[in-house]
C-alpha cells in the first residue's frame, strides 16, 4: 500500500473508525454539528477516484452507495450530500453527509456560511441514533 509522510489520512484514521478493510475504511466525524457524517476513505495514497483500476472504482462506489443507504436507513434525513473534494488533503475519500432542513447550513453546503443556529434538541436526537449508525456500518461492511 503506497502511504505518503505528512499527509493526514495516511497517518490517522481520518475519524472515529467504524470499520476498516483491505482497501477502504469508513469512519464517523462532525458528531456535534453533523451527527452521522461519514467519511469512506481509501486505505491506499491515491488523489483521484481514476487512478483507481476500474474494478477498484467500481468497490469504491458500491462501498460509498452502502454507507448512503445506512445512513439513509438510520439518520433518516431529509437529504444525502455526498461529495469527494481532496482540495484541502488530496487523499481519496467521499463524505456521506446526512442533511436536514432545520440544520445550520440548510441549503448551502457543510462547508458554507451557517444559515441558522444549531437546534439542540434535534442534534440530540440525532445524536442518540449514532450507536444503531455505528452497529449498522459495521454489519453493512462485513457483508461486502
Amino acid at each position: 500500500m503506497n502511504l505518503i509522510p505528512n499527509c493526514p489520512l495516511c497517518e490517522t484514521d481520518g475519524g472515529e473508525l467504524v470499520w476498516r478493510g483491505e482497501r477502504a475504511r469508513v469512519i464517523l466525524v462532525e458528531h456535534e454539528r453533523f451527527p452521522g457524517f461519514c467519511r469512506v476513505v481509501w486505505n491506499g495514497h491515491v488523489a483521484e477516484q481514476t487512478d483507481l483500476p476500474e474494478d477498484d472504482q467500481a468497490w469504491l462506489m458500491r462501498l460509498v452507495a452502502r454507507v448512503e443507504r445506512v445512513v439513509r436507513e438510520t439518520m433518516v434525513p431529509d437529504k444525502v450530500n455526498l461529495a469527494a473534494f481532496g482540495n484541502m488533503v488530496p487523499h481519496l475519500h467521499w463524505h456521506i453527509i446526512p442533511r436536514y432542513r432545520w440544520d445550520t447550513h440548510f441549503p448551502e453546503a457543510v462547508w458554507a456560511a451557517a444559515q441558522r443556529e444549531p437546534d439542540a434538541v434535534r442534534l440530540a436526537g440525532l445524536a442518540q441514533r449514532l450507536p444503531a449508525l455505528r452497529a449498522a456500518l459495521a454489519k453493512l461492511a462485513e457483508a461486502g
